[in-house]
C-alpha cells in the first residue's frame, strides 16, 4: 500500500468501558470501515490456485437492480467518483431466523456510504446510524404490492424491498430511500450477510475482545464474562450484534464496537495470509455471504476497486457518522431513534455529490450544537394554484419534527418554492431550506418576527 505500516494487532480491545481499541493504518480503517476489506483480502485469492480463484468467483452473489431504481434519482454531479453502499443484511431465513422471530424477513444491520473521489485522492466513508428517521419513499415489495412513503427508521428500507426475499429488492428501496435523504447518486452497492461473517471468525480461530464488564444480552444470544477473551461462532455475531446490554445501549456506540472488531478481523487476516487454508477459508466465507450490483459481482472488478483505494493517501481517508441527535428532543416520547441534524447533513452530502474534500473537524465543530427541528418556527403558505397545499406540506412538517405555527395562501402562485426569515433567523432558515431540495435562505426584512416562512411553490419536491 505504499509507506511504512505497522505491525497489525489482532485483538479487539475496546468494549462499552472504552478501552483503547486495536488500530491498523488509516488506509488499513478505510478498507475495514467501507466494506472493501473483502476486495482488498481478494487480491490475494490468487496466491490459493486458479481452482480456488474459480470457485470463489462463482460464490459471489449479482443482484440485477437497475430496473427497480426508477428514473427519479439524483443526478451525477461528479463524473468519475463513485458512491457505494455497504449494507450489512441480517436476514431472518435460515440459521438468521433465532435473531429474531417473528421480525420482517429482511433487516439491514450496518448502513454505510463510502465515496471515493474521482481522482482516487481522497475518500470519506459515511456511517447511516440504522435507527436514522428518515422518510422512506415507495418501493417495490417484490411480492407484486408496492409500498407508501412514510417515515420510519433507515433500516426498514431492507425490509420492505426484501418482502419477497430478494436482496436486489432489499438493496433497491435501501438505495432509494438513501438517494432521498442525502441527495447522493448511487453507484454500486455490497450486501455482506451475518452468517458470512461468523464464518470468516471461525476461519480465523476468532478474535479477542476484552470487556470491562460482563455482557449479557439474551436478545444477542450473548453471554460474556468481564477481561480478554477469544469469541467465535455465535458468540462473535453477539458481540458485534449486542446493543442495550453495552454502553448507553445506543446504535451510535454499537457501529464503533462493529468498526473496531472488524479493525481486529481485518489485522488478524492480514497475519493469515501466509497460510493459504486458513485465507482459502476466509475468502470463501466471505464471498459466500457477498452479494453485489452486477457490476461489481466478481474477483476481478472487486480487486480492480482494492486497487484504488490502495493508491488513497493514508492522510486523505475521512471517516464519519452522519451528524444526528435524539430524535426524542423533538418528539419526547420517541426514545428509540435518532434524525439528523440540518444543514449539517445537507451540507456533508452536498459536498459529496460535488466531490468536494470533507473536513472531519470542521464538520464535528459545526455539529456540537445542535438546533432541534422543534425550534424552528414555520408558516407555511400556498403558491401553488392547488388547494389543500399549505396543509400537506405543513404536515410533512411536522412529521419531520418543525413546529408548523399556521397556514395560508401566498399572494401570488409561483413555481419557485422559497424561504424567507427575518434577521437573527438565518440558523433556523438554513436548518429548513436544507431539507427542501433546491431551495436556498432568503432575508426578509418584513417577515413576521421569530417565524420562517415556506412559500409552497409548483416546484416543491417534498422534505428530507
Amino acid at each position: 500500500m505504499g509507506g511504512e505500516r505497522r505491525k497489525p494487532r489482532g485483538r479487539a480491545a475496546r468494549d462499552a468501558g472504552g478501552a483503547s481499541p486495536t488500530r491498523l493504518t488509516r488506509r488499513g480503517r478505510l478498507l475495514v470501515r467501507g466494506g472493501a476489506v473483502l476486495a482488498v483480502l481478494l487480491v490475494a485469492a490468487g496466491g490459493v490456485g486458479l481452482w480456488a480463484y474459480q470457485s470463489l468467483d462463482g460464490n459471489i452473489h449479482s443482484a440485477d437492480i437497475d430496473g427497480r431504481l426508477g428514473d427519479d434519482r439524483p443526478a451525477n454531479t461528479s463524473p468519475g467518483s463513485k458512491n457505494i453502499l455497504v449494507v450489512g443484511s441480517d436476514s431472518r431465513d435460515g440459521d438468521n431466523g433465532k435473531y429474531g422471530k417473528g421480525l420482517t424477513t429482511m433487516q439491514s444491520d450496518t448502513l454505510m456510504v463510502m465515496h471515493v473521489a474521482a481522482d482516487r485522492e481522497w475518500a470519506t466513508v459515511v456511517s447511516l446510524p440504522r435507527d436514522s428517521w428518515v422518510r422512506i419513499p415507495a418501493c417495490d415489495r417484490g411480492d407484486g404490492t408496492t409500498s407508501k412513503a412514510h417515515q420510519f427508521k433507515i433500516n426498514e428500507a431492507f425490509a420492505v424491498g426484501g418482502t419477497g426475499g430478494e436482496v436486489a429488492g432489499a438493496a433497491a428501496c435501501t438505495i432509494k430511500t438513501v438517494e432521498e435523504n442525502t441527495g447522493l447518486r448511487i453507484d454500486h452497492f455490497m450486501s455482506v450477510d451475518f452468517q458470512g461473517f461468523k464464518g470468516m471468525v471461525n476461519a480465523l480461530d476468532g478474535i479477542e475482545v476484552c470487556p470491562e464488564t460482563a455482557i449479557h444480552d439474551t436478545k444477542a444470544h450473548l453471554d460474556l464474562e468481564a477481561g480478554c477473551q477469544t469469541v467465535k461462532g455465535e458468540k462473535a455475531l453477539g458481540y458485534v450484534r449486542t446493543r442495550y446490554s453495552v454502553g448507553d445501549g445506543s446504535d451510535i456506540g454499537r457501529i464503533g464496537r462493529q468498526q473496531e472488531f472488524m479493525e481486529a478481523l481485518a489485522a488478524k487476516a492480514q497475519d493469515k495470509l501466509t497460510s493459504p487454508a486458513a485465507l482459502y477459508g476466509f475468502l470463501d466465507s466471505a464471498t459466500e455471504s457477498l452479494t453485489t450490483d452486477r457490476e461489481l459481482a466478481g474477483i476481478k472488478p472487486l480487486t480492480a476497486l482494492a486497487s484504488e483505494l490502495q493508491g488513497i493517501p493514508g492522510d486523505r481517508l475521512t471517516f464519519l457518522t452522519v451528524p444526528n441527535y435524539p430524535r426524542e428532543a423533538d418528539v419526547p416520547t420517541d426514545k428509540a431513534n435518532v434524525v439528523w441534524q440540518y444543514p449539517q447533513a445537507a451540507d456533508l452530502f452536498a459536498s459529496l455529490a460535488k466531490d468536494r474534500e470533507v473536513d472531519k473537524k470542521s464538520v464535528e465543530a459545526d455539529s456540537e450544537n445542535p438546533l432541534y427541528a422543534t425550534a424552528v418556527r414555520v408558516r407555511v403558505l400556498n403558491a401553488t394554484g392547488k388547494a389543500g397545499e399549505a396543509a400537506k406540506v405543513a404536515g410533512l412538517l411536522r412529521a419531520a419534527g418543525f413546529t408548523v405555527v399556521g397556514t395560508g395562501n401566498a399572494p401570488r402562485d409561483t413555481d419557485d418554492t422559497s424561504v424567507s426569515f427575518p434577521g437573527g433567523l438565518e440558523r433556523q432558515a438554513r436548518a429548513l431550506a436544507s431539507r427542501l431540495p433546491g431551495t436556498k435562505p432568503s432575508e426578509d426584512g418584513g417577515a413576521t418576527p421569530g417565524e420562517v416562512t415556506l412559500t409552497v411553490g409548483g416546484d416543491f419536491d417534498g422534505v428530507r
